[in-house]
């Protein structure tokens, strides 16, 4: 009986139970993140931080000032440190694999909250938090990457981006504990949040005990029998012995297909053939994560809030984490059901932008005001709903399955490296925009945030292929076809046999425009490759 591929059944997430726990452990690294943001951005509005790293201002309805060059650095350092990780990833990988940089990411971050607990001073405490960068970028770049890479085709979409879930419970637990400290004077209002940073990565490093490594990059590494033991331990009873075999030859000849073509793996290949029209489309959606506007939200809300003349930012802080949260279980949702990656991300990027223009239309109408500041709070909670149900989840998931094995550290790590650039640039300009001692923009800043958000409308509508419930070696082939990104969702990848090599080759060479789907005779198939 054919059965087409990759169609998410209702029973997926229960058949593939373990493959999700299992990645479920590597995600929860992705909490760090959330929980820093949300945790460092908000100690900037409280009395008791600022005490330390601030100064005295009567004027402030605080009682206290920092200097906006402390600011930037605070909340930009960590995402020079990422970027630098991030950026080595792939010449880690190569020689080392997911689950080593990830222990890796677990020691660097144990050291540099241990730096931060202990500073008095922004110097000591500008060394943690690169040190934290250090972390952050490997334990964002290669969680993603195994989730790809260890997921069914079908259930790709939810798994990767589970990124996006464990990143908006990190920020609900940073700013419930925030809310929790903020009202302290002394050193324990900062130490407690920071000291919470232990808490993900000791539960990671005990969990990838039972992790096994990618089976594709063992298979890059040469190990075949442990890539076939990783990919059963992956698979557990989801998959019968047929259907196990199907999916263990695609992906040995999806290797060995990447071998025998590549003339080089690195920085450079990235670049070549058709792997530059997947690094790009790569690149482009990682920045568009920065193109929303969120890492302004992300590491200033709260103090926007308090500028913004809003009664309670460390109570609306926690709102709008809650509610971004909810959103992101509505975009996991979407991905696994029939919704594409493409939609998401143009509606979600429209949605974003629409939602930026209210704030800086509300505050140059009428600064200042309650009815002013309500507006701000509304808007800014819709677009981190808008954002979490769509470029949140959906992002990393198109950007791991748009490269091939044998680049994926190599080209997400420094995608995402380049997403930690646009973050630094964003939490470093910030200040100037909307400090009062400065440009005093306010909410006006959400200008800038509406514009970059229709640019990305337009990009994912014109470049952005639909790559849903596609295996990664059919990838491979399409992207090699070079089909146009409105031809992806209908065009046929076969299987056949070739003096008994298994192979999957583009379908319609001679007519790539045919409306098809993917089908596959699994029964036959298997009896005719062993």
């Amino acid at each position: 009986m054919a059965t087409e591929l990759g169609t998410p059944s209702k029973s997926a997430i229960w058949k593939h139970r373990k493959c999700l726990i299992l990645c479920c452990i590597v995600a929860s690294a992705n909490m760090q993140s959330g929980f820093d943001s949300a945790a460092v951005g908000a100690l900037q509005a409280m009395p008791g931080f600022l005490k330390v790293f601030g100064y005295e201002d009567p004027k402030s309805p605080m009682g206290y000032g920092i200097d906006s060059t402390v600011q930037r650095l605070i909340s930009s350092l960590i995402t020079v440190g990422s970027f630098v990780s991030s950026l080595a990833a792939g010449l880690f990988s190569s020689h080392f694999g997911r689950r080593h940089a990830l222990w890796l990411a677990c020691t660097l971050n144990a050291a540099a909250c241990a730096v931060m607990i202990a500073a008095t001073t922004p110097g000591v405490l500008y060394l943690g938090r690169l040190f934290l960068g250090f972390a952050n970028g490997f334990f964002m770049t290669f969680s993603s990457i195994y989730a790809a890479e260890a997921a069914p085709a079908e259930m790709r979409g939810l798994i990767v981006a589970l990124y996006a879930f464990f990143v908006n419970m990190g920020a609900i637990l940073g700013s419930v504990i925030d809310n929790a400290t903020k009202s302290r004077m002394d050193k324990g209002s900062y130490q407690i949040p920071i000291a919470a940073l232990f808490v993900v990565p000791t539960f990671l490093a005990v969990g990838l005990i039972w992790v096994p490594e990618s089976p594709r990059w063992l298979l890059h590494r040469g190990k075949e029998n442990q890539a076939r033991r990783s990919l059963q331990i992956l698979r557990g009873d989801a998959l019968t012995l047929e259907e196990f075999e199907l999916e263990w030859r695609e992906i040995v000849r999806g290797v060995e297909d990447e071998k025998r073509t590549a003339k080089s793996v690195g920085l450079l290949a990235m670049f070549r053939g058709v792997d530059l029209r997947r690094t790009l489309l790569c690149y482009a959606t990682i920045a568009s994560q920065a193109g929303t506007g969120l890492w302004f939200i992300a590491a200033y809300s709260t103090y926007y809030f308090a500028i913004a003349g809003v009664s309670k930012p460390f109570e609306y802080s926690i709102m709008m984490t809650c509610l971004g949260f909810a959103a992101s279980i509505c975009g996991m949702y979407a991905l696994h059901t029939s919704v594409g990656r493409r939609p998401i991300l143009i509606y979600g990027s429209l949605a974003c932008a629409l939602f930026s223009l209210a704030p800086g239309i509300a505050h140059s109408v009428s600064p200042h005001t309650p009815i002013t500041a309500n507006v701000v709070v509304a808007f800014t909670v819709l677009f981190m709903c808008a954002y979490n149900a769509s470029v949140s989840p959906a992002s990393y998931v198109v950007a791991t399955e748009l490269v091939n094995s044998r680049l994926r550290a190599w080209t997400v790590g420094s995608a995402t490296a380049l997403g930690h650039i646009l973050a630094w640039l964003t939490s470093f300009t910030t200040p100037y925009f909307i400090n009062p001692a400065d440009l005093n923009w306010g909410p006006q800043y959400m200008y800038i945030w509406a514009a970059s958000n229709f640019i990305f409308v337009v990009f994912f509508y014109l470049f952005l292929p639909e790559m849903k419930n596609r295996s990664l070696e059919e990838l491979d082939i399409i992207f090699e076809a070079k089909i146009l990104a409105r031809e992806f969702k209908e065009y046929k990848v076969d299987i056949i046999e070739i003096n008994g090599v298994n192979k999957r080759e583009a379908g319609g060479e001679t007519d790539k425009s045919r409306p098809m789907v993917t089908t596959v005779d699994k029964e036959s198939f298997f009896r005719a490759s062993i």
